[in-house]
């Protein structure tokens, strides 16, 4: 089997109701790049690439591409060094190695439909078939409502059922936060999980000072606290607070995770199989965190075709650390609306009270509405 064509499908949509977090622009579109794999055998694989739709593309298209026709698919962790050894050299990380997520992902898939399994028999099998979904929500939405908001958003996702829930923070106030946070927790009760993602807004003191107020409210674990340059200041934080703390999302290849694991910068690390290097890179990078027995709970944001290879990601993910009664990883479920999710794959990611079954269809196991794509697609 060869690879014949590399095709690329840059999408965009409106989104229903803009939203924003602490890092201060409204999203007001959503964009996707999503990547079509042909071989000479008929077999069509699809990857999503994470970030701005209009780079990915370019640089799946000029970069990746050439170097991928004529090659077996197969040779999938051989394609994956030939194409990070063509970037390295210029220091092209971030969206070159979320161009190759999506070559990888698409691989994957076509490697699961060749050989009819789902992924997740591919990369060792499945230690769940149930995925505990936690929501992610409670956007900045209604600047003159911003604790109502949130407080109902939450109830909401509490009543659908959900386990989990995560809220965004960064009002530029701890105070302003604070109450946002216990007005939640006092809405959802104390059995529900509760997360907060500052998405990078604070430094240090800041991070270590409003994280040993939230850890009074029983929160699970506080995501991306301060920039991701700054290990240093994540391991500083870690270090000070007895809660979880979380980050990774915009991390790179096992190169990147490896300082992080190495100096325990964080509890829990969160690579996004569509940014990270896809499949084959992400199982590398939850064995280094297994291997210094930190949690790897990944990122999720995109279309169903990334959703997707993140639930077979996750399926085939041990336990960490092994116990009688384990705390499995959860899927991040992103509650904001997203056509190239809900309606690009189907009904597939209907949720159960929290629950999302693994897919067991050959590859992916999802069928690509190529009407959806005709319908958002902008280049």
């Amino acid at each position: 089997m060869k690879i014949t064509d590399v095709i690329t499908h840059q999408l965009s949509c409106d989104v229903e109701t803009p939203f924003t977090s602490s890092r201060g622009w409204w999203y007001k579109t959503k964009g996707a790049l999503v990547v079509e794999i042909v071989t000479d055998e008929g077999i069509i694989g699809w990857g999503d690439c994470y970030g701005p739709s209009a780079v990915a593309k370019s640089v799946v298209d000029t970069l990746l591409k050439p170097s991928v026709i004529g090659r077996d698919p197969f040779d999938v962790e051989v394609i994956w060094e030939l194409l990070y050894n063509k970037v390295k050299d210029y220091g092209l990380t971030g969206m070159t190695i979320s161009g190759i997520s999506g070559v990888d992902i698409a691989l994957w898939d076509i490697i699961g439909k060749a050989t009819n399994k789902p992924i997740h028999k591919l990369i060792g099998g499945a230690f769940r078939t149930d995925l505990t979904a936690y929501a992610t929500g409670l956007y900045f939405t209604d600047m003159n409502r911003l604790t109502e908001t949130a407080v109902e958003e939450a109830i909401g996702y509490k009543e659908q059922g959900f386990p989990a829930v995560k809220m965004k923070i960064g009002l530029g106030s701890m105070k302003k936060d604070l109450a946002r946070i216990a007005a939640v927790r006092d809405a959802v009760g104390p059995d529900l999980l509760l997360m907060v993602d500052a998405n990078h807004c604070y430094n240090v003191p800041q991070a270590i000072a409003i994280g040993r107020e939230m850890e009074k409210l029983g929160i699970h674990w506080f995501e991306e606290p301060v920039s991701p340059e700054d290990l240093d200041g994540y391991a500083e934080v870690t270090a000070a607070l007895d809660m979880q703390v979380a980050g990774g999302e915009n991390e790179f290849t096992k190169f990147s995770f490896r300082e992080i694991i190495d100096r325990r910068a964080m509890d829990i690390v969160q690579p996004d199989v569509c940014a990270a290097g896809g499949i084959t890179e992400c199982k590398k990078i939850a064995a280094l965190a297994q291997a210094h027995w930190i949690q790897c709970v990944p990122h999720a944001w995109g279309t169903a075709i990334g959703l997707t290879a993140t639930m077979h990601f996750l399926a085939s993910l041990p336990e960490c650390p092994p116990c009688l009664v384990p705390q499995p990883p959860m899927l991040e479920y992103e509650q904001t609306h997203n056509p190239f999710r809900e309606e690009l794959g189907g009904d597939l990611f209907s949720h159960k009270k929290g629950v999302v079954k693994v897919p067991t269809g050959p590859g992916l196991g999802i069928e690509v509405n190529r009407e959806i794509l005709k319908r958002y697609k902008v280049a």
